[in-house]
């Protein structure tokens, strides 16, 4: 994107297997080269990071159309889909019975990354928007997905880690619990420096914290993605008229 010519963004479904490969080249540069995962279907030689569930996704496609460049993906898997993949991708990682049980309509996000020259502006915000058209097309009732700390060192993660477990666990009906079980409350509550933990808990992590996500129980080391993760979860009936607002991009 050229300095100082602001984007003009659009957002559409990939269409054919060229999408789906631009996709997975802003993931390879973004989760490969910039964070060192890796994955047993990365495909180093055409710079490609891809997995067997990447078919039964839908993928969200932010493009900047002065340029044509592509700045974000999303990827989202509803109930019907994951049934013809044999799962959720979470699954995993997370036990999901208490969602798959619940009978609500499930929408599973992931491989959310921005292109580093769009990062910090409404990008993601465009983003949103456009998921929360898809969600409401398909009357979603709860969004999940795992998301990411760098590095699995839970122990240089204690602040982040043990705030999201003391604050923002979810409800007991909705609790998903880490199937290779990271305890998260490292420090007792009364310890905790609030202000310094939030400052380190990722970005996306924190906008889902303010739409009134919750975490699961537990967090689930991935070391061929280099990260601690866990597992977001969003009822879309707890969202307030303000972070509705908000969740569709406009101003809250």
């Amino acid at each position: 994107m050229p300095r100082g010519v602001a984007a003009d963004f659009q957002v559409r479904l990939a269409q054919t297997e060229a999408d789906v490969q631009a996709a997975q080249r802003l993931r390879y540069d973004v989760f490969v080269r910039e964070l060192g995962g890796g994955g047993p279907m990365v495909d180093h030689a055409a710079g490609l990071e891809r997995d067997r569930f990447d078919p039964y996704f839908d993928h969200l496609l932010l493009t900047d159309r002065r340029c044509g460049k592509l700045a974000g993906v999303y990827r989202v898997m509803r109930g019907d889909m994951a049934a013809r993949a044999g799962g959720f991708y979470s699954a995993a990682e997370y036990d999901l019975a208490p969602l798959v049980q619940s009978g609500r309509k499930l929408l599973e996000l992931g491989r959310s990354c921005l292109d580093p020259a769009y990062r910090g502006g409404t990008a993601m915000h465009h983003l949103w928007a456009a998921l929360a058209g898809y969600v409401a097309e398909h009357k979603i009732e709860v969004l999940f997905g795992v998301a990411s700390f760098h590095g699995t060192d839970t122990a240089a993660l204690a602040e982040p880690l043990s705030l999201l477990h003391h604050r923002h666990l979810a409800p007991p009906e909705l609790r998903v619990r880490a199937r290779e079980y990271a305890p998260m409350d490292l420090i007792p509550e009364a310890e905790l420096d609030r202000r310094k933990a939030m400052l380190a808990v990722p970005s996306l992590i924190k906008a889902y914290l303010r739409l009134g996500g919750t975490v699961g129980e537990g967090a689930y080391i991935d070391r061929a993605f280099n990260t601690t993760d866990v597992c977001l979860i969003l009822d879309t009936k707890q969202m307030s008229a303000r972070q509705m607002r908000f969740y569709n991009g406009g101003a809250a």
